[in-house]
C-alpha cells in the first residue's frame, strides 16, 4: 500500500471496499465502541422496532469509508480531517455493503482533497451518503 500524492490524484478518481456485515461484526463493534443499543444486539427488542429486526451500527458502515481512505484512496499516511454523514437506510445483518469514495475537489495549496462518500447495499440502495476531507502530507 502506498499513499498517493496530490499530483497523483484527479477529480473523478474513485475506489471501493465491499464487506458483508455479519452478526459477529456487529457484536465486535458493540464491544469496541461500547454501544450496546438493543436495536443492534437484542433480537426480541429489535423485532418491536420500525426495522422489525436487528440492524448494524451506522458507524460500522462509516468505518468502511475509513478503509477506502486509509488503504486505497489516497491511502496510508493520509490524514482523515472530517466527514459529513447522512444515514439513509438501515443495514441489516448479512447485507453486503460497498463503500465508494470519489474525488470531487482538489485543494492543491492546502494539500487537501474532498471526496463524495457513499455506501450502498447489495441491492444498490444507498444506506449512507456524505463527504470527506483528507489532508495529504506528501
Amino acid at each position: 500500500m502506498k499513499m498517493k500524492t496530490i499530483k497523483d490524484i484527479n477529480v473523478g478518481d474513485s475506489e471501493s471496499f465491499t464487506k458483508t456485515v455479519t452478526e459477529t461484526d456487529v457484536y465486535n463493534f458493540a464491544g469496541v465502541s461500547g454501544d450496546y443499543n438493543p436495536a443492534h444486539v437484542n433480537e426480541s427488542y429489535a423485532k418491536e422496532t420500525m426495522f422489525k429486526g436487528r440492524i448494524a451500527h451506522g458507524m460500522l458502515s462509516a468505518g468502511f469509508i475509513s478503509t477506502v481512505l486509509g488503504t486505497l484512496l489516497p491511502g496510508p499516511g493520509s490524514v482523515y480531517m472530517g466527514q459529513d454523514l447522512k444515514f439513509v437506510k438501515p443495514v441489516f445483518f448479512n447485507d453486503t455493503i460497498t463503500a465508494t469514495c470519489t474525488v470531487t475537489e482538489i485543494i492543491e495549496d492546502k494539500k487537501r482533497i474532498i471526496l463524495d462518500t457513499i455506501c450502498t447495499n447489495q441491492d444498490g440502495e444507498e444506506v449512507l451518503t456524505g463527504s470527506a476531507t483528507i489532508f495529504l502530507p506528501n
